[in-house]
């Protein structure tokens, strides 16, 4: 099958067309990364670029991805590597910020107007954060914190990513698609299972309270699991606000599971499909036998001229990515 590709570059008030070696890659990955495109320009004498320069990805008509040039490499036959980002790049930027009383939605459209990004639907997350100081931190930290006290305390997952030059916040049940992908569909896989990282059978928080002058401890685990796996606790302290007993549960329901991680290799490609989708997955994998909605951890798309494939890293029931 064909795969009919447009990719643009704007420099100053001119649109280039550029002429690109085969082989174009698109990457996300669902927290702490901007979405990366990669590929390589054949340098002639009418196409003239430079870090900064706008680039635009459609595939098959469909809007993939809109970023700006960061990298800019050349071999001595003048073939140019490129390496371009959405705007998520700017998170990367580093800063002391308070705040009070705001959701991570509420806090996401604040970085974006203090950085002049640009925004698109962010959902209401709920989750009011009574107040918060990020001391130089970069804009992804001090986000997702916001959006892991909302995972934490809400047990639902929100996702960030830029959907074509704008920042978008979504809930999983509203990154759902329709795509299977099985045996037929996946070339291979990768697949292991632990207990070694992200499990925990045994949840302590603790909360100082200066108004009485005590310390609270909350305490959720799973006796069976600490048996058989031994104590794997988390600790962490809370913030005023927080319910205790509530967060505990929660984490515990989080991570009181084995990981098992999954990466599909050489998937037929669709360009629906980012880092943060949700989509089904059925496969034997040996030990198990996989049926389940699973969300995208990773992902990374390559286009060639006849052919699009991508490959996934996936999380989703004990799966972790």
């Amino acid at each position: 099958m064909d795969v009919n590709i447009e990719l643009l570059i704007q420099h100053g008030d001119k649109v280039f067309i550029p002429v690109v070696q085969e082989g174009i890659t698109w990457a996300t990955e669902r927290k702490g990364c901007p979405g990366e495109l990669k590929f390589k320009v054949v340098k002639d004498d009418v196409i003239s670029f430079t870090e900064g320069d706008a680039v635009r990805l459609k595939v098959n008509g469909q809007n993939v991805f809109y970023g700006f040039i960061f990298k800019k490499q050349r071999d001595k036959e003048q073939i140019i590597s490129v390496t371009a980002y959405d705007q998520l790049r700017y998170l990367k930027n580093k800063d002391t910020i308070v705040y009070e009383n705001k959701t991570a939605g509420e806090l996401i459209q604040m970085i974006a107007k203090d950085y002049m990004m640009q925004t698109g639907t962010i959902e209401d997350t709920g989750f009011k954060i009574k107040s918060r100081v990020e001391e130089n931190t970069s804009l992804f930290d001090m986000i997702q914190n916001a959006l892991d006290m909302t995972l934490e305390n809400q047990k639902y997952m929100y996702v960030m990513y830029d959907d074509f030059g704008k920042i978008a916040l979504k809930g999983l049940d509203n990154m759902r698609l329709n795509l299977l992908i099985d045996e037929e569909t996946g070339e291979n896989f990768d697949y292991t299972s632990s207990i070694d990282s992200n499990t925990y059978n045994k949840v302590k928080l603790t909360y100082d309270n200066d108004k009485t002058g005590t310390r609270e401890v909350y305490i959720a685990q799973d006796s069976e699991n600490m048996n058989a796996w031994g104590v794997l606790q988390y600790f962490d302290t809370l913030q005023e606000g927080e319910n205790g007993k509530a967060k505990a549960d929660a984490l515990l329901s989080l991570y009181n599971k084995k990981t098992r991680n999954l990466t599909i290799k050489n998937a037929f490609g669709d360009v629906r499909v980012r880092a943060g989708s949700m989509i089904v997955v059925m496969m034997d994998l040996g030990d198990m036998k996989l049926k389940n909605l699973m969300l995208v951890e990773k992902c990374k798309h390559e286009f060639k001229e006849s052919q699009h494939l991508m490959t996934l890293t996936l999380r989703g029931g004990e799966f972790v990515a």
